[in-house]
């Protein structure tokens, strides 16, 4: 996985986050950079790309679970 695609992912996932309305969006902000700083120091490959098709899926789905 590129470092370019993660960024990109961790930009969109912040946008989409202040699209949404029923949920508290400086919440959202807090899960979206604490998910991405307790994955930071991942190296297995495996494990990068699981946590980073979860990321697409939640902004394909535009769901929050």
């Amino acid at each position: 996985m590129s470092r370019q695609a993660i960024l990109k992912l961790y930009k969109d996932a912040l946008r989409y986050g202040e699209t949404l309305k029923f949920t508290d969006k400086k919440y959202f902000r807090y899960r979206i950079r604490t998910s991405f700083r307790n994955n930071k120091e991942l190296s297995d490959e495996a494990e990068i790309d699981f946590h980073f098709k979860k990321g697409l899926k939640l902004l394909e789905a535009k769901r929050v679970v």
